[in-house]
């Protein structure tokens, strides 16, 4: 539990013995599901989703390009589209609708730490915040991605999720499937 609500201090280079080994290009290219909750500061679950992903990797461009639509439990749809460059062997720039300026990460053994700046809608209104995104990748292939978000260095949430890579053989039987999730928006309702 230490490790979902403290990794504050935690650095990517931590994590470079971990396995199994995650490669987001490998890993997001083709179809993945994510499931995951919002919850506020003080622990109040406000919402729930889940996200599809279609990922395409481009070798020559070293570009991943990530079609997520989101279903929230509320009955709101979302569509965010990512575009991941490969700027390094163990580093990520990307950019997406909300996100100002350019989202930054690095990967390390098991693990990729992704922040940027948001503009989250809440409401009628829009706040611009701050995540700090941990992804572990599993035995098994599950990704656990703890999300820290925050406003003037307050966190305000943090979002949990849980991603599965698709094989073609699983896509029409995944809709009973219990909740592992995905990242996404989130609005402090």
């Amino acid at each position: 539990m230490a490790l979902l609500t403290g990794c504050g201090g935690m650095k990517i280079e931590d994590f470079s013995n971990g396995g199994p080994t995650l490669t987001l290009e490998e890993y997001f290219d083709g179809r993945a599901r994510a499931w995951g909750v919002f919850e506020d500061r003080f622990g109040n679950l406000r919402r729930q989703f889940t996200v599809d992903i279609e990922g395409d990797w481009d070798p020559e461009t070293r570009t991943l390009t990530l079609v997520e639509d989101f279903d929230y439990r509320d009955g709101e749809t979302e569509r965010r589209v990512w575009t991941l460059t490969k700027t390094g062997s163990d580093s990520y720039e990307g950019t997406a609708d909300g996100v100002v300026g350019t989202a930054r990460g690095k990967i390390a053994g098991n693990a990729f730490n992704w922040t940027y700046t948001f503009d989250m809608a809440v409401g009628d209104s829009t706040w611009r915040v701050d995540f700090d995104d941990w992804m572990f990748l599993q035995p098994g292939g599950v990704i656990v991605n703890r999300a820290a978000v925050s406003k003037w260095g307050i966190q305000i949430g943090r979002a949990m999720i849980m991603f599965q890579k698709l094989d073609e053989a699983r896509v029409g039987t995944l809709g009973a499937s219990p909740p592992i999730g995905a990242g996404a928006r989130v609005a402090a309702e």
